[in-house]
């Protein structure tokens, strides 16, 4: 027999991750510096009107849709390569060399406290499983 639920009532949430949440906040935040540099090149005329508000469009998607991915391994890689892309953004405006490395090392501390905190809460987990199997 199925289980009834009442109208308005919504099935619980899927649990997110340390390092999902962390990696989609710090994938929001570049986007948002994506837009500020696409406005930059724009403002500068280092790429026509066309290719900045193009390619700047294409990054900010990519990093949206990537805080989405980032529950799954792909979308971790996909998150490695862009912040490549950030990085290398400085061949356009030589201050994103600056600006790139500083969100590569908020990205780079997000996965390795993500990932920390990820095992603590497994153990955290696997004991208190064992000692409520353990209880009579």
């Amino acid at each position: 027999m199925e289980a009834v639920t009442e109208p308005g009532t919504r099935a619980p949430r899927r649990q997110r991750s340390a390092t999902e949440s962390l990696l989609s906040i710090a994938l929001l935040l570049e986007a948002i510096l994506v837009f500020f540099v696409t406005i930059t090149v724009f403002g500068l005329k280092v790429l026509p009107a066309g290719a900045a508000f193009g390619g700047g469009a294409a990054l900010f998607v990519a990093l949206l849709l990537d805080g989405r991915l980032v529950r799954y391994p792909f979308g971790i890689w996909l998150g490695w390569l862009l912040q490549a892309l950030l990085v290398a953004a400085g061949l356009l405006v030589p201050m994103m060399y600056f600006v790139g490395a500083i969100f590569l090392a908020i990205w780079i501390y997000c996965f390795v406290t993500g990932r920390r905190l990820d095992r603590r809460n497994a153990e955290l987990r696997s004991e208190t499983t064992t000692t409520t199997e353990e209880s009579p």
